[in-house]
């Protein structure tokens, strides 16, 4: 009997709110399709989704109501929920140091601190500045994809 271990996946506010994005740029539209996709396999719990306190945190001071709580929704469905540690502060610190924001640092270090396998957002930067990052794969929705469907 095989036994095989869920994928996890953290993924960040921007990915979350990529769905209320301006759909009509192909980009947008392209990465929209694919968290759509990854949410399905989500509630199918094929994928296995981790949640934080940095997203609860983003995503309640998100201006617009029923984004905010659209993506709300996403914290019953996920199947392990970070805190705010000493643990994940240092972690989030030394990713600071790699030119990356506080708040994206956090989501990493979250991320990292779940053991996910990988972190997909839709920010080129954090992509750009961690593409050989080796504590998690990260990646977009659309590379994520490729990435399940053993292409990358």
């Amino acid at each position: 009997m095989e036994i095989r271990l869920m994928l996890k996946v953290y993924l960040d506010n921007c990915v979350f709110n990529r769905p209320f994005d301006d759909q009509s740029q192909i980009r947008i539209k392209l990465e929209t399709e694919a968290k759509l996709f990854i949410q399905d396999q989500i509630k199918q719990q094929r994928i296995g989704l981790i949640w934080s306190y940095i997203l609860q945190l983003e995503n309640a001071h998100n201006p617009f109501e029923e984004r905010r709580v659209a993506i709300r929704q996403w914290q019953s469905l996920s199947q392990m929920d970070i805190g705010e540690t000493e643990t994940v502060l240092r972690k989030a610190h030394l990713i600071q140091a790699l030119g990356l924001k506080s708040k994206d640092a956090l989501h990493i270090a979250c991320a990292i601190e779940a053991e996910a396998n990988c972190f997909i957002t839709t920010d080129d930067l954090i992509i750009r500045r961690l593409c050989d990052f080796s504590d998690v794969r990260v990646v977009d929705p659309i590379d994520f994809i490729a990435y399940l469907e053993g292409r990358k």
